[in-house]
């Protein structure tokens, strides 16, 4: 696959229009954001992880039935000063960068110094946030890079901490009905007592001018004390329902001396990163408006997560949806010299990585301390999720899977933190190239797929028709990218509900694989 998958990919700043097969609905108008790690290489050094490469950042805007495409590198500060260097300077997750040997001492000796405590990359290659009116690409430091959404320009660098104490934050926030972001963050080191944070930024907060950014107008929901202050929970993102958030501390933790010492080691940040299967997963649910945690200590066996579905409430049950592994070998998936496998060589070396499960889990809110110990506490109908009262008090929960071999799932968004019927996401079978999209419904227990030969589509994204009533009522967006000289990169189109094609946009211009992204509705 090195030929579509870990080699440089190009900037098409200019927009370009693509070729239209089949008709793309007239009343689908705005800009799908996508952001993924496009640069590799500089010069002549390489990065060792594909979570490594560089921001670049791509724009697909729909208007009356045309489809137009542009790209631009993130032009951080990590990528104006690799450029200028001509080789890679900045340390990545996966590729930890020393001084060069020519220069002084004292030249070595400030770099060394400087990395006791590190000062993250801003290569922000995983998302697209918006913050009352601004957009940024993200990562999961305490920077980001504020992007103008129709020329995909780099504005400019805003950190977190300036704002709100924070060392590492979500790529994946929440919106809710009024238009206000919800986000997660860690604060680990000089911030008072390490915790987990959870915070709101108004849908409001820019001012008319936009010259301020919207984050000044932050707001602590509260914050969560570390299980272990040594090992904080790693997250990519959380759960959240009409009235609580809902966050897994999970045993796949970042150990902070490690972390500390990571430069002086001569290993990178990634391997800071352990998986304690024998720990268990702790279920934190947190009332959004107060601020306040449930009492009740929910638990269940160690599982680790990137993404979660989505949660909701349901007869006095917080529902909530994600995709669990039983280790945590998927980062490993994705260093360079496995990228580059063929697909069969990889999927016969590599058989101990586990598959993606998408499990409910089903807390009860009401949780009774005189409740029979042993007694499942899930009053729900159709689920056989359960929360088992234990001795001390605790509950000890059990998930129900829902389907296997899922990833980077998306939701119609107008049932987020609702209860809801369909999942959409990408198939992954024993490989890092997603080949199939899938169509889940919970209430059946079916899905449907979408798969054309030597093509690979990116996360599928729901747009909803307009008025719509019904929760599939719109379409799918995925970009698709073949090793196939004669298939074009092209925006598929499906119908969600029927799962079928109904158009695609043919790319006159090199496309790359992306991870997730932002749909911003056209201004009406």
């Amino acid at each position: 696959m090195q030929s579509i998958f870990a080699i440089n990919g190009l900037e098409t700043p200019e927009p370009v229009k693509a070729q239209v097969e089949g008709s793309i609905p007239s009343w689908l108008q705005g800009t799908l954001l996508r952001n993924g790690p496009g640069l590799f290489s500089v010069g002549s050094s390489e990065y060792n992880h594909w979570f490594d490469g560089m921001s670049l950042l791509h724009s697909f805007t729909f208007t009356n039935g045309e489809v137009t495409y542009r790209s631009k590198f993130l032009k951080s500060d990590t990528y104006k000063r690799n450029i200028k260097a001509n080789r890679i300077v900045v340390s990545e997750f996966g590729t930890m960068i020393f001084p060069d040997p020519c220069k002084n001492i004292f030249s070595r000796a400030f770099t060394h110094l400087s990395n006791i405590i590190p000062d993250f990359t801003d290569n922000n290659l995983i998302n697209i946030i918006r913050y009352g009116q601004d957009y940024y690409a993200s990562s999961e430091v305490n920077y980001m890079n504020q992007i103008d959404p129709a020329t995909l320009e780099t504005v400019g660098r805003i950190n977190y901490r300036n704002h709100i104490a924070l060392n590492l934050a979500t790529a994946h926030p929440h919106y809710d009905d009024e238009g206000n972001t919800y986000n997660m963050g860690t604060a680990i080191m000089g911030l008072g007592l390490p915790k987990y944070v959870i915070f709101k930024v108004p849908a409001d907060a820019s001012d008319k001018e936009r010259r301020k950014p919207a984050l000044r107008k932050v707001q602590q929901v509260c914050s969560i004390p570390f299980r272990s202050t040594r090992f904080p929970s790693y997250f990519h993102s959380f759960g959240m329902t009409d009235n609580y958030i809902v966050f897994v501390e999970q045993p796949f933790k970042l150990d902070i001396v490690k972390l500390a010492t990571a430069y002086f080691r001569g290993v990178n940040w990634g391997s800071c990163l352990k998986f304690d299967e024998d720990d268990i997963t702790l279920f934190h649910v947190v009332n959004r408006k107060t601020g306040r945690a449930v009492s009740t200590r929910f638990y269940g066996d160690a599982l680790v997560v990137f993404h979660h579905i989505n949660a909701y409430e349901a007869d006095g049950h917080v529902v909530f949806d994600l995709i669990a592994y039983k280790n945590s070998n998927l980062y490993e998936m994705f260093y360079i010299e496995n990228m580059r496998q063929e697909t069969d060589d990889f999927v016969q070396t590599n058989k101990r990585f586990a598959p993606p499960v998408c499990q409910r889990f089903v807390l009860p809110l009401d949780v009774h301390k005189d409740a029979p110990r042993g007694s499942n506490l899930v009053t729900l109908a159709n689920t056989t999720a359960q929360a088992v009262m234990q001795e001390d008090g605790s509950v000890y929960c059990q998930p129900e899977t829902l389907f296997d071999g899922l990833e980077l799932p998306g939701i119609n968004y107008n049932f987020n933190a609702k209860k809801y019927r369909y999942f959409y996401g990408s198939r992954m079978e024993w490989s890092p190239h997603p080949n199939k999209l899938a169509k889940f419904d919970i209430v059946t227990r079916r899905h449907v797929e979408w798969q054309q030969e030597n093509c690979f589509p990116s996360e599928p994204v729901f747009v909803a028709s307009p008025g719509a009533v019904e929760e599939d009522d719109g379409v799918i967006l995925s970009s698709v990218i073949s090793p196939d000289p004669n298939i074009s990169p092209f925006m598929l189109v499906l119908d969600a509900k029927t799962f079928e094609e109904v158009a695609r946009a043919s790319i006159p211009a090199n496309v790359h694989m992306d991870l997730h992204g932002h749909f911003i509705p056209a201004a009406v």
